[in-house]
């Protein structure tokens, strides 16, 4: 118990240590290559967590999934910001949270099953669920690449008029943020 919570710990540190530099680089460098990022590394850490032997593993690996998983959940609502108009944001943001829910619903079952595979392969079920469910999110983190744009103007399904009536109404809002908020750090 002590050795969980320790690792849910140092997992929790690590996340809000970099969840704010993680949204900074992928504002920096588009959310297409570090939502990819996120999901591929996160995945991989979590497969890697099939291999905790020992305590000290298990902790670095804990430490390093919340160092990968950091900004996930912003760096979707912040992606969402750049596709999204105010007055449809909450529509899209909803969709987003609904994924949770269907996570478990889905999930779950598969977790079960992935469990009573315990000693097929000499793995047990728990390492079954981290190796399947850790290449699956990277998989998913491989497809974002190429389905992702990082904003509308890359979009080629939208005609040209769509992209630019998408980009005005998002760029009139954010110049009306930048004209009401603060100028400076104080």
């Amino acid at each position: 118990a002590a050795a969980y919570g320790l690792g849910a710990g140092l997992f929790f540190l690590s996340y809000a240590l970099l969840e704010v530099p993680s949204n900074l680089i992928m504002h920096r460098v588009g959310a297409r290559f570090w939502i990819t990022r996120i999901m591929v590394t996160w995945g991989l850490i979590s497969a890697a967590m099939a291999y905790a032997s020992n305590e000290q593993l298990f902790y670095t690996l804990r430490f390093l999934l919340g160092a990968a998983e950091a900004g996930f959940f912003p760096g979707v609502i912040l992606y969402l910001t750049y596709w999204f108009p105010a007055k449809d944001r909450g529509r899209a943001m909803g969709l987003f949270y609904f994924g949770a829910p269907l996570a478990f619903i889905f999930g779950s079952p598969l977790s079960g099953l992935l469990l009573e595979m315990d000693g097929m392969a000499g793995y047990k079920g728990w390492q079954w669920m981290f190796l399947v469910e850790g290449i699956l999110a990277s998989i998913v983190g491989v497809w974002a690449y190429f389905y992702l744009n990082n904003r509308p103007a890359d979009a080629d399904w939208l005609s040209q008029e769509e992209k630019a009536t998408l980009q005005a109404a998002i760029d009139s809002e954010e110049s009306i943020k930048h004209s009401h908020g603060p100028k400076g750090a104080w």
